[in-house]
């Protein structure tokens, strides 16, 4: 139980497979934290999409649990953040005209190409440095107007899922600048999205489906129907953003120019802060504007992160929980096992976008063991780590959050490498933590984010694990040149 004279903070990270709470202290120090399953559904081959009312249930279930932990039903904030992309559609009540489809679908995939063909992503890229992949809300919303146009004109936002529980809890129709940013963002100060990005899009006369953009991030309070079974009080100050990405950037301590972030999560997510935006160099990735003035990120988020590395260890009968001793049996190398983790059904959107990527292996013999192809993936993942972050121009110290940074020996191999150190994000929820110091600087609320953020390890590259791993960058990129000519998009 937190005292009652002493402040509470909340921030709320509703992520691709998990609804999370946290409560934390003036400090940064974590009080209690809560989390439900929100489940994906699979209606058809190459689809993926959520319940949002299941996801909102989920979130009042862990406010719910996380003001009985504490006893605070006055928090000095609930901060909002979740995943981006895909495509939320809900009315001016917040109720929901459709499940929502998520950032993982691939039914863009067909409108993405025909926009390929005709140079539109290049375009795109020209005007605010963003380029699509087929989990984006833009062909998300054209495959819908082509095949669900009366879906579209029921819903009054196509939004993200932090945007629909901030009208649900507050009543305010909102997005802040990192959602709103891709794909249909401006990066002219004076607007918020791209009347030529609408345009290339062939979604003009969709426009009125996009939120307003508040800076810094939204912010409102509780009203008494948001508060539900919370156990929150009416009242209360909601804020909305950044986005999980940009919000793990803020939790994770990223603030000069050339800093990295490396998401170990779900997604293999790589960024860098820069202070000036360039649309002349490598047509990839994302360029997010961030809640400060003159500051983006500039990301690169491959598909599939730990659920690659899920996938292999469920398909060899191992659990993650044995990733050390496993990585202790296998030599940097693998032992000649290459790996390409391009596993997401819907291809690769970073540092290169082809709905056709597949993942391949190679160097497989009857000697090699479980531990060389598990080590394998480990060290295909971090090639595509630093092929990213190459991409992202990173000059800077690396920050690593997410459940994969629970592994030492894995963050090892990052570390070699990428051939810097990593600093280990403090823990305890960095994207609720990075929500709750947004809201912070948007509401003057005063928190220190050099405390907040202070790293709880820092892994330094094993100097001969480096030479290693430089001759088997050298080979990733090759595999990968190879691998493009037996892609069918």
């Amino acid at each position: 139980m937190a005292h009652e004279d002493q402040p509470v903070y909340v921030g709320v990270d509703v992520g691709t497979s998990m609804a999370k709470a946290a409560a934390f202290d003036r400090t940064g120090a974590m009080l209690a934290v809560a989390s439900r399953p929100v489940p994906l559904q699979h209606p058809a081959p190459g689809q993926v999409e959520q319940d949002p009312d299941v996801i909102v249930g989920s979130v009042r279930a862990v406010l719910a649990e996380i003001t009985r932990a504490t006893g605070v039903r006055r928090p000095a904030v609930v901060a909002l953040t979740g995943q981006g992309d895909g495509c939320w559609l809900y009315d001016d009540r917040g109720v929901p005209v459709r499940t929502a489809v998520s950032w993982m679908d691939g039914r863009g995939a067909g409108v993405l190409g025909e926009w390929t063909d005709r140079g539109v992503p290049d375009e795109i890229f020209a005007e605010n440095g963003n380029l699509l992949f087929p989990g984006a809300s833009a062909p998300i919303l054209a495959w819908l107007d082509q095949h669900e146009p009366a879906v579209l004109d029921a819903a009054t936002t196509a939004g993200n899922v932090k945007d629909l529980l901030f009208l649900r809890m507050t009543g305010v129709r909102a997005t802040d600048a990192t959602d709103a940013s891709l794909p249909f963002g401006s990066l002219t100060p004076a607007a918020d999205y791209s009347d030529r990005v609408l345009e290339l899009t062939g979604l003009t006369h969709r426009r009125d489906l996009l939120a307003p953009v508040v800076r810094p991030v939204p912010s409102a309070t509780l009203t008494e129907a948001g508060a539900g079974a919370t156990g929150l009080a009416a009242g209360v100050p909601v804020t909305a953003g950044p986005y999980d990405i940009p919000a793990c950037a803020v939790g994770s301590g990223v603030v000069r120019p050339g800093d990295g972030l490396l998401i170990a999560g779900t997604t293999l997510a790589c960024s860098v802060l820069t202070d000036a935006y360039d649309l002349t160099g490598r047509h990839a990735g994302m360029t997010i504007t961030m809640p400060e003035p003159d500051r983006w990120l500039r990301v690169m988020a491959a598909m599939v992160g730990t659920a690659c590395l899920d996938w292999v260890m469920a398909t060899l009968l191992a659990g993650f929980d044995q990733l050390e001793s496993i990585l202790a049996e296998s030599p940097p190398g693998a032992r000649g096992v290459e790996v390409l983790p391009y596993f997401a059904p819907s291809g690769e959107r970073a540092p290169f976008v082809h709905p056709g990527a597949t993942g391949q292996f190679s160097g497989i013999d009857l000697t090699t063991t479980r531990a060389d192809i598990i080590r394998g993936v480990c060290e295909g993942l971090a090639y595509a780590a630093r092929d990213c972050f190459s991409a992202a121009d990173l000059t800077g110290t690396v920050f690593v959050c997410g459940g994969g940074s629970a592994s030492r020996a894995w963050m090892q191999i990052f570390a070699s490498v990428l051939n810097r150190p990593l600093s280990l994000a403090r823990a305890g929820e960095v994207g609720a933590r990075g929500a709750v110091l947004a809201a912070s600087d948007a509401l003057g609320l005063g928190l220190d984010r050099a405390v907040w953020t202070a790293p709880s390890a820092v892994i330094e590259p094993d100097p001969a694990a480096v030479e290693v791993y430089e001759e088997g960058f050298r080979r990733y990129l090759s595999h990968q040149v190879l691998a493009r000519e037996m892609w069918v998009r």
